[in-house]
C-alpha cells in the first residue's frame, strides 16, 4: 500500500511550480495531497491535484498580530486534523508563511519535515522551519544566509524542472530571424512593457530580428500595433499554460529571474538578459541570477539602468556572437548530468535515508 505524502505551498508561482514537480518525483512513492492558500490556486489545475485550503494570514501587520496569531493557531489544529485524517506521513514545504500551520502540525505529530529551496539564498520561512526538517533540497551546496551547523541537512539536487522540458529542443536551426523572448514571470514586469519596444525598433532597423513578447491583456494591442507599425514580425501574448513551447522558439531571452524560469531555460541551453526584480525578498531574484551570471551563462542588469544599457547590450550579443555562443555551451556544461532520473534518483534516496 502507498504511503501518503503531503506538499505544503501556495503564494505565487515561485512556490507552485516547485511543489507541482516535486508532487511528480514522488507520486509512484506515495498519494500526494496538497495544502495551498487561495492565491495559490490559481497554478494548480484543480481537476488532477488533490488539495485543502489553508489560508495562512500574514503576520507582519503588528495591529493584526493578536487577531493573527489565534488564526494561525485555528489552521494548526485544522493542520493538526488533516494530517491525521489523511494519515501523513511526510510533509514538504516549498517555502512561504503559508506553511507554518502545516509545519507546526507536523512538529506536534512528529511527522517528518522536508523542504524545498529553490532560491540561492535561504528564504525566511524555510530559515525559520530549518531546525525542524530532516533534510532541504537546495540547489547548490553555496547557500546564502544558510546556518553553518546545519548545512549537513542539504541534499543538492539540479533545479526542478517539468519532466517534459528534459526531451525538449530549441527550435532555432535555419531562422531567418533572431527571435528575442520577453517575459515577465509569474508577477510581471512593467518595465518591459514601456521604454524597451523602443529600443528594438531601433536595433530592428540594421537588425532582422522577431519579437515573442508576454504583456498584461490590455498591452497587447498596443504592442502589436506598435512591432508591426515598424515591420517586425511579433507574437504578444498574456498567459501561456506551457510556457516552453514558446521558449522553444526563441535564441535570447529577456527575463526576470525567478528560480523556476531560470532553470527552464538554462535546460534548454537558452542565454538570458536577467533583470532582477529589485523587490524580491532578500534580493533573492539576483542571487538566483548571479549563480548563472558566475558560471558565465547569462547577463545581468540593475532594473535602474536597465533602459540605459539594454540596447547596447542588445547590440553587441548580435554584431559579436562570440559571448552568446559561449554562454550557450556553458549552459551545456551547467547541464551535463541533469536528467529527470538523476533529480528522482536523488530524492528519493534522501526520504529512505534512516
Amino acid at each position: 500500500m502507498k504511503k501518503n505524502f503531503l506538499i505544503s505551498t501556495g503564494g505565487s508561482g515561485g512556490h507552485v511550480t516547485p511543489a507541482k514537480i516535486l508532487h511528480d518525483h514522488l507520486i509512484k512513492e506515495a498519494n500526494i495531497i496538497f495544502s495551498t492558500d487561495q492565491r495559490g490556486l490559481k497554478y494548480l489545475d484543480q481537476d488532477i491535484y488533490d488539495f485543502e485550503i489553508i489560508n495562512t494570514p500574514k503576520l507582519n501587520n503588528l495591529f493584526f498580530l493578536p487577531f493573527n496569531l489565534l488564526v494561525v493557531l485555528y489552521l494548526t489544529i485544522k493542520s493538526l486534523f488533516l494530517l491525521k485524517k489523511e494519515k501523513i506521513e511526510k510533509v514538504f514545504s516549498t517555502g512561504g508563511y503559508m506553511s507554518l500551520p502545516l509545519i507546526l502540525a507536523a512538529r506536534i505529530m512528529k511527522k517528518k519535515i522536508y523542504l524545498v529551496e529553490p532560491n540561492h539564498i535561504l528564504g525566511r520561512a524555510n530559515k525559520f522551519f530549518l531546525r525542524s526538517c530532516k533534510k532541504i533540497f537546495c540547489y547548490s551546496k553555496a547557500v546564502k544566509k544558510f546556518p553553518d551547523n546545519l548545512k549537513d541537512r542539504i541534499v543538492t539536487i539540479y533545479p526542478l524542472v517539468k519532466k517534459h522540458v528534459y526531451d525538449l529542443k530549441l527550435h532555432n536551426q535555419n531562422k531567418k530571424n533572431f527571435t528575442i523572448l520577453i517575459v515577465g514571470g509569474s508577477q510581471g514586469a512593467d518595465i518591459f512593457d514601456k521604454n524597451l519596444k523602443k529600443s528594438i525598433a531601433n536595433i530592428s532597423r540594421n537588425m532582422s530580428i522577431q519579437i515573442i513578447q508576454q504583456t498584461n491583456e490590455k498591452n497587447i494591442l498596443n504592442l502589436k500595433e506598435f512591432y508591426s507599425k515598424n515591420r517586425i514580425e511579433n507574437r504578444i501574448f498574456s498567459f501561456e499554460k506551457n510556457l516552453t513551447s514558446i521558449i522553444q522558439e526563441a535564441d535570447l531571452c529577456i527575463t526576470r529571474a525567478g528560480a523556476s524560469t531560470l532553470a527552464e531555460l538554462s535546460i534548454l541551453n537558452l542565454p538570458f538578459i536577467a533583470v532582477p526584480l529589485p523587490t524580491s525578498k532578500d534580493n533573492h531574484q539576483y542571487e538566483n541570477a548571479s549563480f548563472y551570471e558566475k558560471n558565465d551563462c547569462c547577463w545581468i542588469i540593475d532594473q535602474k539602468s536597465f533602459e540605459e544599457k539594454i540596447e547596447d547590450l542588445l547590440k553587441n550579443i548580435l554584431i559579436d556572437r562570440s559571448a552568446f555562443f559561449r554562454k550557450k555551451e556553458n549552459l551545456k556544461k551547467l547541464n551535463y548530468q541533469n536528467t529527470w532520473n538523476n533529480v528522482n534518483q536523488k530524492i528519493i534516496e534522501s526520504l529512505n535515508e534512516n
